[in-house]
C-alpha cells in the first residue's frame, strides 16, 4: 500500500522531517517515490516551517495513497494557515 508520512533528517536533536510518498513496506527514512513536502519543528519565528505541495498530495490521495496519523495532521495545520 502507498502512504504519504514523514522520513527524519537532520542533526542529533536538530530534526528535519520531508513528508514523502512511499511503499508502506519500505523503511521510515528510506526509498520514496515522491517527495510532497517538509516540515521544521524547530524553525525559528518568521521562517517557513512547513511546506505542503497540495497539489500532488490531491493527486497520490486520488491514486489511493493513504495519510499517516501525524501527515493528516500536519495538512490540516497547512490548509488552516493558507486560508
Amino acid at each position: 500500500m502507498v502512504v504519504i508520512r514523514l522520513a527524519r533528517g537532520g542533526a542529533k536533536k536538530r530534526p528535519f522531517y520531508n513528508m514523502v510518498v512511499t511503499d508502506s513496506r519500505n523503511p521510515r527514512d528510506g526509498r520514496f517515490i515522491e517527495r510532497v513536502g517538509f516540515y521544521d519543528p524547530k524553525a525559528p519565528e518568521g521562517r517557513e516551517g512547513l511546506r505542503v505541495n497540495m497539489e500532488r498530495l490531491n493527486y497520490w490521495r486520488g491514486q489511493g495513497a493513504k495519510l499517516s496519523d501525524t501527515a493528516a495532521r500536519l495538512v490540516k495545520q497547512f490548509g488552516s494557515k493558507a486560508a
